[in-house]
């Protein structure tokens, strides 16, 4: 395995920054766009409240301007955690994982396990019969979309993961961790992402190991590029954007620029479910649970009997009446599922959950504080018509926010209706004069 080589190959490429993306996040120049249109620089400080895996944090702290996220996924937090520690010397890093990788391949090999691409691609070991292969508990199984792993892929893995754990090196580690849930998610595994995170056609075998150190000397790469750029203050919080005034100081944050949940059927904890259980973030029921309850409530599946944010848009007309006509819908087709029952409730809670965050928000923004919120047209709901863009500008409105603009970001078409969807960037003002009480 001649990892030097390989390390030269990407060399050449320019730097991406982008050790670890959802697939539907919002692109980087979005952002770079929101951040020179308010005028912001070293002296202000941005905000994302639904930071997921970090692209305003790391586009901010390139620019040299100070910034804080709040992420309740703990995979996604972790990752964007990673992606704005640029401390790390990327030489030693190499070095180390290039070891770990050749301990990891001689210790498959004792055990008759081929992981070399080109003779995975030759001979296709994945039929073969192999006994003793680690897998995760039945629990950790459970969690996971069937198949999402092959067998034998999954064992690698685990064998990588366990001499990345044993021969650690706390200056690495996490760095390392985060190479592997992207190559896991996006190469060996049987996942393709779309719309929806689902299963594709099952690969018997696929490398590990090179295509773990793929992902080693990517990050290598920028970190040659970005440690110079290691002072700018970053910060993301685990925590909840429902309830932001538990992390943030008050008058403490010049522009928000994010992009929420839409409301739709779309469960995002899918989305990294196999790295999330893989790496120990999520290891039962219990703790999926938990993680779903500090998530804004976007779809039936997150939703509980004891939420209540609908209480914060129990007086907004638009929402009301649109939650009447998805139940209306729902009845007239004759649909039963509990699921489908929870359409309306979920509606409610969604933009309920949205109205708290922005009025929370108000006390933790500085006067003239500007606001970019990417959301989206949704039809998921009997094809019910959400214009979440406009109504989440009312709600803003009704709280004393000045809506500057509702920009149009790009158009997509709903795979049912074939109805044009508008994804929007809703600009708000924060003026710091309205009555908060």
């Amino acid at each position: 395995m001649k990892n030097r080589d390989i390390n030269k190959m990407f060399e050449q490429d320019r730097p991406v920054h982008d050790w670890y993306r959802f697939v539907l996040s919002f692109p980087p120049h979005l952002v770079r766009s929101y951040i020179e249109r308010f005028g912001l620089s070293q002296r202000h400080r941005v905000l994302d409240p639904f930071c997921g895996t970090g692209t305003t944090i790391v586009e901010c702290k390139k620019l040299g301007i100070p910034s804080a996220g709040i992420e309740a996924n703990p995979f996604a937090h972790f990752a964007g955690q990673v992606k704005i520690d640029w401390s790390v010397e990327p030489e030693e890093f190499v070095r180390h994982s290039e070891w770990i990788a050749e301990r990891t391949l001689e210790q498959l090999k004792a055990d008759g396990i081929e992981d070399d691409p080109l003779v995975i691609a030759m001979n296709g070991h994945g039929d073969r019969e192999y006994s003793n292969l680690r897998t995760l508990d039945r629990e950790q199984m459970q969690l996971l979309l069937d198949n999402s792993i092959s067998p034998l892929p999954l064992h690698k893995t685990l064998v990588l993961l366990d001499n990345l754990k044993q021969h650690s090196d706390s200056r690495f580690l996490k760095h390392q961790q985060l190479a592997l849930a992207k190559a896991v998610a996006f190469s060996i595994s049987n996942l393709h992402f779309g719309p929806e995170v689902g299963v594709g056609p099952a690969k018997a075998d696929a490398p590990v190991v090179i295509t773990w150190l793929h992902e080693i000397y990517k990050m290598a790469r920028d970190l040659r590029h970005l440690r110079d750029l290691d002072r700018t203050e970053a910060i993301i919080h685990h925590a909840d954007a429902r309830n932001m005034l538990d992390v943030l100081a008050p008058c403490s944050i010049d522009a928000v620029i994010t992009s929420p949940p839409y409301p739709n059927e779309k469960d995002y904890t899918r989305t990294t479910r196999l790295e999330s259980v893989i790496l120990g973030f999520i290891q039962n029921r219990a703790a999926l649970r938990a993680l779903k309850q500090q998530l804004l409530r976007s779809n039936t599946r997150n939703v509980y009997k004891t939420d209540d944010d609908d209480k914060w848009i129990s007086s907004y007309p638009r929402i009301q009446h649109l939650a009447e006509v998805i139940e209306s819908r729902r009845i007239e087709l004759g649909k039963t599922s509990g699921f489908e029952r929870m359409y309306a409730r979920v509606t409610r809670l969604y933009f309920g959950g949205m109205a708290k965050h922005l009025a929370d928000l108000r006390l933790i923004l500085r006067p003239g504080a500007y606001l970019a919120y990417v959301v989206g047209d949704q039809a998921s709901y009997f094809q019910v018509m959400i214009r979440t863009g406009t109504l989440l500008a009312d709600i803003a409105e009704s709280l004393g926010y000045e809506v500057v603009s509702i920009d149009l970001f790009r158009t997509r078409i709903a795979t049912a209706t074939k109805e044009q969807l508008r994804e929007e960037v809703v600009i708000l003002r924060w003026p710091g004069t309205v009555d908060l009480f």
